[in-house]
């Protein structure tokens, strides 16, 4: 495979699963209290976090997995549970547990854990981003090509900023009743990946699964 291929399976490829396009709905309901600079910032560090989760997975991936005996599967469970509380809250359109606390509006620092989590992971670098870097990093030949993967990670987190900041844009046109019923929508939709991260995991660790 030439550079020039692998560089366009890992941008499109990755795109694709990242998917910021998805994110947009409830992003816009998870932020809906917040100014729009605020909005812009959260999506600014919610796709820096992504980046360097990404970036991070890329070249120390396998080490830290053999070093901390932590296996994809289990990672896809945790990250399963914690979506899945986000969208049980969601579902009864009131703020997630993950968002804020009394302690963090106190200390301000609330909104830097939505862009943390769950925005940055596991919305964006979640599950299935990171199992599709640790694959093209097995597939790639060379350091051009490595190189190409962290690049091909940069242009999808900077093509997701500019997504949610254009998202921004279009929030003064939703009425309360429109985010609510977006939310409690997500929500649902949140909940369905959830099961499904967990049930992917389970058959990974050969649990047999049938419908």
């Amino acid at each position: 495979m030439s550079l020039l291929e692998y560089a366009l399976l890992a941008f499109g490829s990755l795109f694709a699963i990242v998917d910021p396009l998805a994110v947009v709905p409830a992003f816009v309901t998870m932020t809906a209290r917040d100014s729009r600079a605020e909005q812009i910032r959260m999506a600014r560090l919610a796709c820096a976090v992504a980046g360097i989760v990404l970036t991070l997975f890329v070249l120390t991936g396998p080490w830290i997995f053999k070093l901390l005996g932590v296996t994809l599967p289990a990672f896809q469970i945790a990250g399963s549970i914690l979506l899945f509380c986000i969208a049980f809250d969601m579902l009864h359109a009131r703020p997630t547990g993950s968002r804020e606390t009394l302690e963090e509006v106190q200390a301000g620092v609330a909104k830097d854990d939505i862009a943390i989590t769950p925005l940055g992971v596991p919305m964006l670098a979640g599950p299935g981003a990171i199992s599709a870097v640790l694959i093209l990093r097995a597939q790639a030949q060379g350091v051009a090509q490595h190189l190409a993967l962290l690049g091909a990670i940069g242009l999808v987190c900077v093509t997701g900023y500019f997504i949610l900041r254009f998202a921004v844009l279009g929030t003064q046109w939703l009425s309360p009743l429109v985010l609510k019923l977006t939310a409690r929508l997500m929500g649902l939709l949140l909940a369905a990946v959830a099961v499904q991260f967990a049930l992917n995991a389970l058959r990974q660790l050969g649990v047999p699964l049938q419908f």
